[in-house]
């Protein structure tokens, strides 16, 4: 069994489209029931969600057994951090806030040992080489990374060209809350002039031949985004699904008469 080969980044590269899922969670067993749904990713969030390394590596475990591509957001580009999610097995990484080229080719960096980047060789204590029972996993290694850019602020759009131009950056991924927050609407991703700068950034993104993801839980929206060409689209979060469909069920008994009490036989 080839565990190395990366099969979500070959998706993108061939431009198929890749249907995601938000776990935000931090459970391996959420996360367990979610690969299970159907979705070609699920992305295992440490930027808003409580995760450590530790609940990272469960859910890597606990999603392997399933036809579904985990992907990995470290809070920062930080290279510290990304080698030791990598060490853990994860190969596609979600890198946050990535604002300029330098920025984008220090992450492109984290990710691969020397001379190509930086990445720490500890291969023998890493889950990632299976403890190097992967055979050449040092010299194999760089090229099943996958490193996907979070653009979430109009420094980051207006440098968009050039953080795509940079060597191994596989994908750019619109932040619409974010984004949106820094144009100077909080809140408001939906914002007409929100929306036309997440397509015609999406456009450029597929112009550019690297992939376009985005979340968006619209389903419309989902729609739209792929029909302009974003390969990798998130379509909805774990925590989010949980609040609706219980306040949903809640709801359908707040307003429910009490029976009344049964009367006896006198």
């Amino acid at each position: 069994m080839d565990i190395l080969t990366n099969p979500f980044k070959q998706a993108l590269r061939a431009g198929k489209p890749q249907i995601g899922l938000w776990a935000g969670l931090a459970s391996a067993y959420t996360s367990e029931i979610c690969a299970g749904a159907g979705f070609d990713w699920l992305l295992i969030d440490g930027e808003h969600a409580p995760n450590t390394l530790q609940t990272t590596l469960a859910q890597l475990q606990s999603v392997a057994a399933y036809p579904v591509a985990p992907v990995v957001r470290p809070a920062w580009n930080d290279p510290v951090q990304i080698k030791q999610i990598l060490d853990t097995g994860a190969q596609t990484l979600l890198v946050p806030m990535v604002q300029s080229a330098e920025e984008a080719a220090a992450a492109v960096a984290a990710v691969r040992y020397p001379p190509a980047g930086i990445r720490g060789v500890g291969s023998a204590l890493a889950r990632s080489s299976r403890w190097n029972r992967i055979p050449n996993y040092l010299t194999r290694a760089n090229d099943q990374m996958c490193v996907l850019v979070q653009i979430e602020t109009p420094r980051a759009v207006d440098a968009l060209d050039d953080i795509l131009a940079v060597d191994g950056v596989d994908g750019a991924f619109i932040g619409p809350a974010d984004l949106s927050a820094n144009m100077g609407y909080l809140g408001q991703p939906d914002h007409p002039k929100v929306t036309q700068a997440i397509d015609e950034a999406i456009r450029r993104i597929v112009q550019s031949g690297k992939a376009a993801g985005i979340l968006h839980s619209n389903v419309e929206r989902a729609r739209h985004y792929l029909s302009l060409g974003a390969s990798f689209v998130a379509v909805g979060v774990d925590a989010v699904l949980l609040a609706r469909a219980a306040e949903r069920l809640a709801g359908e008994f707040k307003n429910v008469a009490a029976p009344a009490p049964a009367k006896g036989p006198y």
